[in-house]
Formats: structure tokens, C-alpha cells, sequence
């Protein structure tokens, strides 16, 4: 079975088509399209996502989705 994320032809969040890029959220597991992870990088917070993330990263925690 193919990866979700992988076969997603829209943004989880604006819709537009992912045929000009993709990338994950920094907040969550969707999937989004360049232009929304522009904005996202603009969010007051993102820095501390960014953190939060390379921490697990560091410990070894590769897998996505957990809560």
C-alpha cells in the first residue's frame, strides 16, 4: 500500500493541487502545498514546532502521527 501522503493530489489545507511541491506540517501530519507552508513558517510558533520536532528526532522517535 502506497503512503497516503505520497499519493495526495490536494493540500489538506487550501485544496490547490500538490503538483508544485509538498511537504508535511510542522504543527501536525497534513500534507501541504508550498505555498501554505510559506505561510506557516510565519506562524508565531513555528520555531518552537521546529524544536519540538528535532528533539524527537534526536531521541530517535521517527515515527509520525503519535500523540
Amino acid at each position: 500500500m502506497a503512503d497516503e501522503f505520497l499519493i495526495k493530489t490536494k493540500c489538506d489545507r487550501c485544496g490547490a493541487s500538490l503538483g508544485g511541491g509538498r511537504t508535511m506540517s510542522r504543527f501536525d501530519t497534513t500534507c501541504l502545498c508550498m505555498r501554505c507552508a510559506e505561510a506557516e513558517r510565519h506562524h508565531p510558533d513555528y520555531q518552537k514546532a521546529v524544536d519540538a520536532e528535532m528533539d524527537e528526532i534526536r531521541k530517535g522517535n521517527r515515527q509520525v502521527g503519535l500523540s
